[in-house]
């Protein structure tokens, strides 16, 4: 769907106890070295209540190239997931670099007639927008299982964990809004203000791959937005760039609110008196666009990651460093029999 029609937003069913999660390769493979992270994740769901299977082609040593197997192939898998009433919800193994090849493969009349929650963040962001742009089903922009629920929520202290778990089971579970997400110190304002809208964004170099594909996002749909985003492994000059063709695209524009995650290995950051830093970074490409915007958030590739639901309408404070979830991502369990 690419035109100016704006599709009604696309909730999941709720999760219950029992139900099942499928964990599975989206993108990149399964390494042995990694296998014990996965094990790991699979007691994170567990532990939530949640039944769990891993799908076929998450096998350790599988690999085509850098993927987990031929993109065509990824594709059948994963719409076979989308089809299958028992599974409930999909959780990305891990990021990579393969979902470009199977954007058009997808079974989107299967995610209308059976929206499940996908989950995942990098790469998958890829999924996340161009479903939202296509059916307008939210997308859980949040940790992974192997590098996220495995490893960086095993290393994060255990109060942490503690609340990472309550937060995921409740954005899955609930049919009402969240609320504010928990704030920490490391959290900036760059730009003072308050805005409502629409939570869209991910990696940042997928939103701008995203938006070169015919499943982009209208630029409508960024009317009043807030745009988040993460980045990493790259260059100072590239997040600079990337931010450019959003600005040359229109949607800078367009936007309310902007959330930055926690940068991760970007190169070319703080050196004295020879790169700027992040915000002014943003803020240089900004210009006079007086929208609010705050920053080291805990999501992207630093983990452990804090859910942001794509489509979900979104409270931002950025003088006062709160983030609030104003809706819920998946529609209430449907009630049977009378109703006391």
């Amino acid at each position: 769907m690419t035109g100016s029609a704006l599709p009604q937003l696309l909730r999941p069913r709720a999760l219950k106890p029992g139900d099942l999660v499928v964990v599975a390769s989206l993108s990149g493979p399964l390494h042995a070295a990694y296998e014990p992270d996965l094990e790991q994740a699979v007691v994170v769901l567990e532990r939530m209540g949640f039944r769990v299977r891993r799908a076929p082609l998450l096998e350790a040593g599988r690999h085509h190239w850098w993927s987990a197997s031929r993109p065509a192939e990824i594709a059948e898998e994963f719409n076979g997931l989308l089809r299958d009433p028992e599974v409930r919800a999909i959780i990305a193994h891990d990021g990579g670099q393969t979902a470009l090849g199977y954007l058009d493969l997808i079974d989107v009349e299967a995610i209308a007639a059976d929206p499940k929650p996908i989950l995942g963040y990098s790469d998958i962001s890829l999924l996340h927008l161009v479903l939202y742009a296509r059916t307008g089903l939210v997308g859980f922009h949040a940790d992974v299982a192997t590098t996220g629920l495995g490893r960086h929520w095993q290393a994060a202290p255990a109060a942490r964990r503690a609340e990472l778990e309550k937060i995921y089971s409740t954005l899955l579970t609930d049919g009402e809004a969240i609320g504010a997400l928990p704030a920490t110190p490391s959290w900036e304002c760059w730009r003072a203000g308050r805005t409502e809208g629409r939570l869209i964004g991910g990696l940042l170099n997928r939103i701008v791959l995203a938006q070169a594909t015919r499943f982009a996002l209208p630029l409508e749909r960024f009317d009043g937005a807030v745009l988040f985003w993460e980045e990493a492994g790259s260059q100072a000059s590239h997040v600079w760039s990337y931010l450019q063709v959003l600005r040359h695209s229109g949607i800078l524009d367009r936007i309310s609110g902007m959330v930055v995650g926690v940068p991760h290995a970007i190169d070319g950051l703080d050196s004295p008196d020879t790169s700027p830093t992040l915000p002014e970074l943003i803020l240089d490409v900004l210009g006079d666009r007086d929208i609010p915007v705050l920053g080291n958030v805990e999501f992207g590739h630093a983990g452990p990651n804090l859910p942001m639901p794509v489509g979900i309408r979104i409270g931002l404070d950025a003088q006062q460093r709160t983030l609030s979830l104003l809706e819920p991502a998946v529609r209430p369990l449907m009630v049977r029999g009378p109703v006391g």
